[in-house]
């Protein structure tokens, strides 16, 4: 096979290969095994049509697209690690010469990830924030622990307010005909969330275990089910109950029950201890990104779309596995909020930029600065993630390596090293 590769302006080439009458043979072999089980012939048996028969009957040319798309692929693979180009999309491929005793000639046109010109990278100058903990945040921490260990009770001569949680059915109607996913029974809401439709958990406010409400709302005028975008809706509302939370007392009982003091004075020490080391390592990680901003921002580099279209895929992707997390789907959520995916998709554009930008730039101070990821390197992080995740180091490279996903860490890895020389070589 020959491979070469021809830069047309900025990040587009083309990229030309020829493959031997050989293997142009061997791929019209594995195409006419593929589509003689299929053929039927008078006379023979499906799969049992000799192949000169076949060829006579149908023509050879009728086995050249499969053909074709059995090799394409494998060869387009080495044809980009020849000419060592890192493609970005989907080339557009133009198929010159496939015959039969003949060579395989196509050319496409490829996308490769784009040149960074870097700018000053070393001496960024970022202050250190000193890390000073409040009253406020200590007493901010112990309301959200009161909150954590706050127990729901049932509330029978009370009427619901912000901050309840509520057990109810619910059938949502438009024109009078009831809608899918318009209804649920003995759903759990906390008032106050904001899970629901607009204006849908505030008229709960005020009702009373067993009293029923014709709740109105209109639905936003950009939403996923375009049948219902705009439309004004009524649900049908029964409350079976109303909790609400009862926060423990803050004394010593409970620095007892939620912590390893005896007293609240002790716990209320410590936690000031916790929250500094949260705000030491935060303060650090927020001087990390600013000196990875900077350093980007002094380089120049021209990005494709399709680069910021893949990671903000992935970034959809990343968000649908947190929700899932919490007991939810990426359509309920779009659902609750109204939004569609291409909502989604456009607001998260700025950021999916920024991160391409980030990690272009970070691969490129890599390569001048020589820094890769060693094997020790990678040893030692699938060794805590074999920790972490409780199984032994080389199941977790057998699963990473199935998946294709060491390589990946590989670079993570790199990318890590190269923030740290970053931090290293940055001025206070």
């Amino acid at each position: 096979m020959k491979a070469s590769w021809e830069k047309i302006e900025k990040n587009l080439g083309v990229l030309q290969v020829e493959v031997d009458a050989e293997r142009v043979a061997g791929a019209l072999d594995k195409a006419f095994k593929k589509v003689i089980v299929k053929v039927n012939v008078p006379g023979f048996r499906k799969g049992k049509v000799p192949r000169p028969i076949f060829e006579k009957r149908f023509g050879v040319e009728s086995l050249y697209q499969d053909a074709i798309d059995i090799l394409l692929p494998e060869v387009y693979t080495e044809a980009i690690q020849e000419t060592n180009i890192e493609p970005v999309d989907r080339p557009e491929v133009d198929v010159e010469q496939f015959a039969k005793g003949e060579s395989f000639i196509f050319k496409a046109k490829v996308l490769v990830k784009p040149e960074v010109k870097l700018g000053e990278y070393k001496g960024i100058e970022v202050p250190v924030e000193e890390a000073v903990v409040t009253e406020e945040e200590v007493a901010a921490e112990l309301e959200r622990l009161q909150q954590r260990h706050a127990e729901l009770v049932v509330i029978d001569e009370d009427t619901a307010k912000e901050g309840d949680t509520v057990i109810i059915d619910f059938e949502g109607f438009v024109d009078g005909a009831p809608f899918e996913g318009g209804k649920g029974d003995r759903y759990s809401l906390e008032i106050g969330s904001k899970s629901f439709i607009p204006g849908f958990e505030e008229q709960l406010i005020g009702l009373g275990t067993g009293d029923f409400k014709d709740v109105e709302v209109t639905f936003p005028e950009v939403y996923h089910a375009e049948e219902l975008a705009g439309k004004a809706a009524t649900f049908k509302v029964k409350l079976h109950e109303i909790k609400r939370k009862q926060l423990p007392v803050l004394d010593d009982e409970f620095a007892k029950d939620v912590s390893e003091f005896d007293t609240l004075d002790a716990f209320k020490e410590d936690l000031n201890k916790q929250i500094k080391e949260r705000k030491e390592k935060e303060n650090e990680g927020k001087r990390e990104a600013e000196i990875v901003e900077k350093a980007a921002e002094a380089a120049e580099v021209e990005i494709p779309q399709p680069m910021i279209d893949t990671e903000v895929d992935h970034m959809v992707r990343d968000f649908d596995s947190r929700l899932q997390a919490q007991g939810m789907t990426l359509d309920m959520f779009m659902t609750f909020s109204g939004q569609t995916i291409e909502d989604m998709k456009q607001q998260m554009q700025a950021d999916a930029q920024k991160r391409v930008r980030n990690n272009l730039v970070l691969e490129q101070i890599a390569k001048e600065e020589n820094i890769v990821a060693t094997e020790e390197d990678v040893n030692e992080e699938l060794s805590q993630m074999a920790e972490a995740y409780k199984r032994s180091t080389d199941e977790i490279r057998s699963i990473l390596s199935a998946n294709g996903s060491l390589a990946n860490l590989t670079e993570e890895v790199a990318i890590r090293k190269t923030v740290k020389f970053l931090v290293d070589n940055s001025k206070n």
